[in-house]
């Protein structure tokens, strides 16, 4: 389907250039309020949850409006996690919640994304609804019929509850020091109070967002110094969040930084040993995911899918199968077991309680699992530009394959978030994936 507006995770962009603008933004919310008012039950009701950016309070406001202007009422619950917004639409009962972040993206960036009742990302089909909607002229209800907007009280300390309830009761998290790098982001209230409510002593990073630092050196997109972070406060693990909390690595005080694959692994292999897989065992990964994880889960006979990168992709390929695990090497995980969207507050929580259980170490419980070098290039994208056409690059890929000859992988995308090509190779050896990487890299410069 060719989208208009909306890439893997709704709208971004930079703000102030179409489409991340005022004007756009007002229109966004008047056409998706007349698209879900149609199979709303009653009056429509919105939640509108956002991130640390300081472009926050005009697009929120900009959203407001908009809904406002074709009935639709809206509840505010300010700066707080993307899962958190998905968690609570669907617990008050709400018609959608909306989310103004741009994820991982520096601070210039901003966008939006919608969650249905059931606290899911919307299909393809309703937001393709929402851009035809959004060719149609601007109207205005009477004002007796105008939306009216209210704060959501405790929306933070709500959420606090719903992560620690995921978290098994026999267990708690004493004795254990955890640095919690919050990207200066979303999470930065909510998610050191979750661990620390749990017993663990906490060590609060990237929690003083001043609008302009969001994931500026810190956060999951920068977790190269989260083991050092570690050692220098004497931690057990770093638990490090993005901007809008939902995604997660983990480092240990051994200096190792464990991926999103590699967690999927230790929260797969929990439920199996706990018998917690209810008849629906099975794993979703992406194009992305590291080859490793697809052969040691057929090992242990567990069925893997890949989806296109995206967790909504993911998401809706366990619904397809009838399966409960997912994820992204980047550290977007998916439980459905216990929320229905990605959430790195609860991933984390899932990975601590799998520790706990069999009273093993990240290391230990990952042994088994060596993943295959893998190296990613991003290469900025001129507006307009056709890389499959361009011959350069395919002479490449094609030398490329040849010289792994099967032991490895190559795939080339477009972001769905930014004008960038993703260039990845996989080998057996990690000098030769930076090499071949770098080749297909250096065939994008010839004319």
């Amino acid at each position: 389907m060719k989208r208009k507006y909306f890439g893997t995770d709704g709208v971004r962009g930079t703000v102030g250039r179409d489409p991340i603008t005022p004007g756009f933004v007002m229109r966004l919310g008047q056409a998706a309020g007349r698209v879900l008012a149609r199979n709303a039950s009653g009056r429509p009701t919105v939640l509108i949850g956002k991130d640390t950016r300081i472009s926050g309070y005009m697009l929120e406001a900009a959203l407001e409006a908009g809904f406002s202007s074709v009935g639709v009422d809206t509840v505010l619950c300010g700066p707080l996690p993307t899962p958190a917004v998905a968690y609570l639409t669907r617990a008050q009962r709400l018609t959608a919640g909306v989310v103004i972040s741009a994820s991982h993206n520096p601070y210039p960036d901003n966008g939006i994304k919608f969650f249905s009742a059931f606290g899911k990302k919307l299909p393809d089909d309703l937001e393709a609804a929402i851009e035809a909607e959004m060719d149609n002229p601007q109207t205005c209800v009477e004002s007796k019929d105008l939306g009216r907007a209210r704060r959501l009280d405790d929306a933070a300390g709500r959420y606090v509850e719903f992560c620690k309830s995921t978290f098994p009761n026999e267990f708690d998290l004493h004795g254990l020091k955890i640095v919690v790098d919050c990207a200066h982001g979303a999470a930065y209230r909510v998610a050191p109070e979750v661990f620390h409510e749990l017993g663990a002593e906490v060590v609060a990073l990237g929690a003083s967002p001043d609008g302009l630092n969001i994931n500026d050196g810190v956060g999951a997109v920068h977790a190269d110094g989260l083991a050092e972070h570690v050692r220098a406060h004497g931690a057990d693990f770093g638990i490090a969040l993005d901007g809008d909390g939902d995604r997660v690595v983990i480092a240990d005080n051994s200096g190792t930084v464990y991926n999103g694959d590699q967690l999927l692994y230790v929260i797969v292999r929990d439920r199996l040993a706990t018998g917690c897989a209810n008849g629906r065992v099975g794993a979703v990964g992406t194009v992305m995911t590291n080859y490793a994880l697809e052969r040691r889960f057929r090992e242990l006979g567990v069925p893997f899918a890949r989806a296109k990168v995206g967790d909504r992709y993911v998401l809706e390929l366990l619904e397809q199968k009838g399966w409960l695990w997912g994820g992204e090497g980047s550290g977007h995980l998916l439980c459905l077991d216990r929320h229905t969207t990605g959430d790195g507050i609860i991933s984390a929580l899932q990975v601590l309680a799998a520790m706990r259980r069999a009273g093993k170490s990240l290391r230990e419980l990952t042994a088994d699992l060596p993943l295959l070098p893998q190296r990613l290039i991003n290469v900025q994208l001129a507006p307009g530009f056709d890389w499959t056409q361009h011959e350069p690059l395919a002479r490449a890929r094609e030398a490329v394959e040849r010289e792994l000859a099967g032991r490895g992988r190559v795939l080339i995308r477009p972001s769905g978030t930014e004008p960038l090509l993703r260039l990845m190779v996989e080998a057996e050896d990690a000098a030769q994936a930076d090499r071949l990487a770098r080749r297909l890299a250096d065939a994008l410069q010839v004319s």
